[in-house]
């Protein structure tokens, strides 16, 4: 149980120590440059603490889940029926059959879950699957680094064990890992290139990547994919050559922005550069695709264990769209059962980030989630069922004095070779929407606890 480490967390955090761990968090942020935009990236004095066996036990069922996500990855590539399901664009499909010559759809990715109740994997739930272009990893090392240097982690780390969970080596070995395949015999120290438009909120932690890939010999730029050039088989940006993409731009956004005739999307094609994550990962990123592994259709396709951690795991997911279903063991009438269910849902665009367009059912009036399903119905939308968040307290230093919080907490697991969990981002939250992009909440660095 973490409850008594916390407990003494806070206990050693008086208002004295509370202000000089304050004033390193203040000027870790500066220096640094840990903003979201000009909000800063972590706003309270403690960690999120986890017991070592509720980290191998999400780390377990997570294995299992994305097994299961890789395996509706392998139908869908060769069924067209299943695939639809996806509900994928028409340039979506085009691209997802331009093979990345390696193996994975999602070489780097991000599991969103939450332990409704215990320890160990007891009430888990995974309730998105970020398989596109997941954030966080420079960002959640560096805080960790900064925390370990607080004036109350001195004291708190004299009775307990704290171990850190790095995420940005497994990034760095799933990227090395796609452009091994990606070059067979061939393959060289690649030259990576991140790319993303110059003006995202979230620059600042390409340069943490970009200073992380140095310090082991790999050579890197930053670009934005508006000044990349394509010429002689060769991917450049500001003269530089790119062999490895750690792509961080969303693929709507490019294609959207620079058409599928771009210097990027055309070297990709050609194979004259390795991208991650590649065009497949749409597929998974969607959110049906958790509507496709808990639909009753898709059973077959799944193992016996996959079978159970996703009926266990993974909440009622449905796309939005008329048809009958099962919910419980029980045949429903997707619509008005949607419909006459406000309290206990969640509508969700199927290709959002960032909580746009999300409508939580028990935070709206039933004239608003009828306009909300009718806009559902259609666009792709899924219907997901609530669970209950989480809450933990959280330390803030304000006027001079600690104030203790309870929060909402999520757990954001990194996934690397879309095979494993190396690393976890936490984020709190006042609000029923847990996410830094849609305006509210804090990052903070997870770590493993227990006592000496």
């Amino acid at each position: 149980m973490t409850s008594a480490a916390i407990v003494r967390y806070h206990e050693l955090l008086t208002d004295e120590v509370a202000a000089e761990s304050q004033q390193q968090l203040d000027e870790g942020m500066a220096r640094h440059g840990l903003f979201f935009g000009e909000r800063p990236l972590c706003t309270v004095l403690r960690p999120r603490f986890l017991a070592p066996a509720q980290y191998r036990a999400m780390q377990q069922r997570a294995a299992v889940v994305l097994r299961a996500f890789d395996r509706a990855y392998q139908v869908a590539m060769s069924n067209d029926r299943v695939r639809a399901q996806f509900r994928l664009v028409d340039w979506e499909e085009r691209l997802v059959h331009v093979h990345p010559r390696f193996r994975d759809a999602s070489p780097t990715s991000r599991l969103d879950a939450f332990f409704t109740q215990g320890d160990g994997d007891a009430g888990l739930k995974f309730t998105e699957y970020n398989a596109e272009t997941p954030a966080g990893a420079g960002f959640n090392d560096v805080l960790t680094e900064m925390f370990f240097g607080f004036a109350v982690m001195r004291r708190f780390m004299r009775r307990y064990n704290v171990l850190p969970l790095p995420a940005r080596p497994g990034v760095m070995h799933a990227l090395l890992n796609a452009y091994a395949q990606f070059a067979g015999s061939a393959r060289k120290r690649p030259n990576v290139g991140i790319l993303d438009w110059r003006e995202v909120p979230t620059a600042r932690e390409f340069t943490i990547f970009q200073e992380f890939f140095a310090s082991h010999g790999i050579p890197c730029v930053i670009g934005d994919p508006r000044e990349c050039e394509y010429a002689d088989g060769r991917l450049t940006v500001g003269g530089a050559p790119i062999d490895l993409i750690y792509k961080r731009v969303l693929l709507s956004e490019l294609v959207e922005r620079c058409g599928e005739e771009s210097a990027v999307i055309r070297a990709v094609k050609d194979g004259a550069a390795c991208m991650v994550n590649p065009f497949q990962c749409k597929i998974l990123h969607k959110k049906a695709s958790l509507a496709v592994l808990s639909d009753e259709r898709n059973a077959q396709f799944f193992t016996a264990d996959e079978r159970q951690a996703i009926d266990e795991h993974i909440p009622f997911t449905r796309v939005v769209e008329e048809r009958t279903t099962k919910k419980g063991g029980a045949e429903i009438d997707l619509i008005p059962f949607t419909l006459a269910n406000r309290e206990t849902l969640v509508l969700k665009p199927n290709d959002e980030y960032g909580g746009k367009g999300i409508v939580l059912g028990w935070e709206v009036d039933d004239a608003e989630w009828e306009s909300s399903l009718a806009v559902a119905i259609a666009e792709p939308y899924i219907v997901q069922e609530r669970i209950q968040l989480p809450t933990e307290p959280y330390p803030n230093y304000v006027d001079g004095a600690v104030q203790i919080l309870d929060r909402m907490v999520d757990t954001a697991p990194f996934c690397f070779d879309g095979a494993y969990v190396a690393g976890c981002m936490t984020r709190i939250g006042t609000t029923s929407l847990l996410n830094v992009t849609a305006g509210g909440g804090s990052n903070v660095p997870t770590f493993l606890v227990e006592q000496r």
